[in-house]
Order: C-alpha cells, then structure tokens, then sequence
C-alpha cells in the first residue's frame, strides 16, 4: 500500500502571534523540518495552507494545496489533503507543522498498524470480531487524549469528510465515529518513542521557548 503524508500548516497561529511555519528550529524552519521527517517515511507528501498564506520554500517534488475556506480546523485541511493523494496514495499519514520532535519511527509504527491490522474495528474504536477488513483511520491515544494530527488515514474516507464538513460537524471525533476507528495505546508506541515527544506540539511562544532549550539541553 502507498501511503502519502500531509501536513497541515494553515493555522492561525494566534496564541504563537507569528507564523508556526516559518519559526527557526535546528537551522531549518518549523514547516521544512516536519516535511523532511514526513518524506523520510511517506511519499507523496501535501502541505495543505490557507487561501493566499506564504509559505517557507520546500523540497519541488513536495506539493502544496490550499483549504477551501480558512479557519475551520483540521477537517477542512484533511479534505484538502486527501483530494490532492486521491489515485497517488492509499492512505496518508497526518501531521500538524509544529511538533518538532516528530521521530520517523512513530509515523512509520501508526503506518504499519493501517496497513497490517487485520480485526475489524467497530465505528466506536472497540476492537471485535477478526476480519480482513482493516480499519479506515488509526489514532494514538496518550494520557486519555487522542492525538488526530498524528493519525493515518484512507483516502477513500473523503466523502465521509466532507459530509462532515457540509454539516459543520468540525470535531475529529464525529469522523472517528463515522468510520471504523483504531486507537492506538501508549504500549503500542513506547519502544518507538519512550516519552511521545512527537505528540509535543507549540501553542505559545513559552512553548517555542523551551523546546528550542530541549532541542540543545535535552532532558534526562
């Protein structure tokens, strides 16, 4: 199975008060590190960004799309990705622009749990009877949290998204009902990331701060 990535970079940023995209992280910028990481395990990766948003130059073969209306969350910049993976990919592997911790091996674990599951998985997330049907999404859940911007997804689930959207049914959760669901626990995760800095992401810059002072001090 192919799988592409997307990566979501069309945020307004207001708690940050500047672009996410363009900050400095480890001599390259916030958008181009969570595209080098994407492309080391997917291909072909979509930066979806919103309508006339500037964007950090990027690798040619990296393509970038736009959400249909701004503002109206990740739904509407996963539809926006899906329609431009659609007869290029299977599935696509979802990524926010602003977890700078993102390891390959984590996005590579939540691919290998789509593409090798074999239990049909019930709209509610349960695990039931075995099937060789896979399930349409897979979600890692941490610390009682699902974490959709680290998810992967069908493209055939599309016109699931933009039903939703139609219905302004914005949350992630109304699609992991929709669609049969896998969550991802935290022991399915830990060997590949011990402490789940790839679920880390920046809402402030307090948090920009001290992950440019773990990048160069990490902690214990």
């Amino acid at each position: 199975m192919r799988v592409g990535g997307i990566v979501l970079c069309g945020g307004r940023s207001s708690r940050m008060g500047r672009p996410k995209a363009w900050l400095p992280f480890g001599g390259e910028l916030m958008l181009q590190r969570i595209v080098r990481v994407v492309r080391e395990v997917t291909d072909p990766v979509v930066v979806v960004a919103a309508p006339g948003q500037d964007v950090p130059p990027l690798p040619p073969a990296v393509e970038i799309t736009r959400d249909e209306q701004q503002g109206r969350g990740p739904l509407q910049g996963l539809a926006a990705g899906l329609a431009a993976l659609e007869g290029r990919a299977a599935a696509a592997y979802l990524s926010s622009c602003d977890v700078p911790f993102l390891r390959p091996d984590l996005v590579r674990r939540m691919i290998s749990l789509l593409t090798g599951e074999t239990a049909e998985i019930s709209a509610a997330g349960e695990q039931g009877a075995f099937s060789p049907r896979p399930p349409s999404i897979v979600v890692p859940e941490t610390g009682g949290y699902r974490h959709p911007l680290a998810a992967v997804y069908r493209v055939d689930i599309l016109p699931e998204v933009r039903k939703l959207l139609a219905a302004n049914r914005l949350r992630p959760v109304f699609l992991f009902d929709a669609v049969p669901t896998r969550i991802v626990g935290p022991h399915e995760l830990v060997d590949v990331d011990p402490d789940f800095r790839s679920f880390r992401n920046l809402n402030s810059p307090d948090d920009y701060d001290r992950a440019v002072s773990d990048l160069t001090n990490p902690p214990d």
